[in-house]
């Protein structure tokens, strides 16, 4: 009996941190955002916006450990499928009921949703199939994941998306295509490893973390401009997108101080930054909808709750029980 229930306790914390639950704040935000924005009204479809867009990103980690498992048995075989906690069946199976469960909530609630939900899911699928080993079209289909979230999430709240969320929704691509660019920074070693030609595989660290703060700074000027267009509070809005820059300035100073080598830790501290400055960047989208006292409220927990558990689980995620002191070197340093 004590041995049963041991296997399944190991079994659940295999799937929690399957989930990365310091991240599914950040795609519940975006789809709530999206919702308010639209004009979504009451507690009723803002909350199914985030339900789904949540239930969506979940299937997309369980997806993309099933798809990444070879590449994880080289670089990270202390996560749940190459560990042999979690079966790669149960990791796909997850995926699967995952995406079923996000498909009824968005084609309840908007048939019209599904082509950009199909979307998405080929995004998933393609970002850990075909694109993530080519380089930069690895970070865009990231990217345009936290884009498709917003605008699904307008959807839930009425028929078609305001032309108004534009901005926002290339904003988030940039800025989720940045943010997945310095992950992969963390990952150089590994991916070289797996054979996989990422930005920094390829060009160095310093050429990846320079472009992803263009892209950053690039993502935070659009969702900037939205706010003129702002159903409600644009200097809500402002205001919380002063705080995400000081974030992202947070995140992309030690980097570029760094020089041609970034310490495997550093350069994780650094996405954690980027991980909780994504919720002040959502929260920033749902002020401008709904006010910044609402928008803080909102955020408030979640932060909280992202950062305690990234303190809890991030670096034992990431890193194998020794890892390496280095991580990438410009081929020229």
């Amino acid at each position: 009996m004590a041995g049963r229930w041991t296997r399944g306790r190991t079994t659940v914390l295999a799937h929690v941190q399957t989930w990365r639950p310091y991240t599914t704040g950040y795609p519940a935000l975006l789809g709530l955002a999206g919702a308010v924005w639209a004009g979504g009204t009451g507690t009723g479809r803002p909350a199914v916006a985030a339900a789904a867009t949540a239930l969506g990103w979940l299937s997309g980690h369980y997806l993309g450990d099933w798809f990444d498992r070879k590449l994880d048995a080289i670089g990270k075989p202390q996560r749940p499928i190459p560990s042999g906690r979690l079966s790669a069946d149960a990791a796909l199976a997850g995926g699967v009921v995952c995406a079923t469960a996000s498909a009824v909530l968005v084609v309840a609630a908007n048939w019209a949703i599904l082509p950009l939900f199909l979307t998405t899911m080929a995004g998933i699928v393609g970002y850990s199939r075909v694109f993530k080993k080519r380089g930069l079209s690895g970070n865009v289909s990231r990217g345009a994941l936290a884009a498709l979230a917003v605008v699904i999430g307008a959807m839930i709240a009425r028929p078609e998306p305001p032309w108004s969320l534009l901005p926002v929704a290339a904003g988030l691509l940039l800025h989720d295509t940045a943010s997945n660019l310095v992950g992969t920074v963390r990952d150089v070693d590994g991916d070289r490893a797996g054979g996989y030609r990422s930005v920094p595989v390829r060009h160095g660290v310093r050429h990846a973390v320079r472009l992803a703060l263009a892209l950053y700074a690039g993502g935070l000027a659009l969702v900037a401009s939205a706010a003129v267009w702002a159903p409600r509070d644009a200097a809500g809005q402002a205001s919380l997108l002063a705080v995400a820059a000081g974030c992202g300035a947070a995140a992309f100073v030690p980097l570029l101080r760094s020089g041609p080598s970034i310490d495997a830790r550093s350069a994780l501290r650094a996405h954690e930054v980027l991980v909780a400055e994504r919720l002040v960047l959502a929260a920033a989208v749902l002020a401008g909808a709904r006010g910044v006292v609402t928008a803080t409220l909102v955020l408030v927990p979640v932060l909280i709750f992202s950062l305690v558990t990234q303190r809890l689980m991030r670096a034992g995620h990431e890193f194998p029980t020794a890892p390496t002191a280095l991580v990438g070197k410009d081929p020229a340093a």
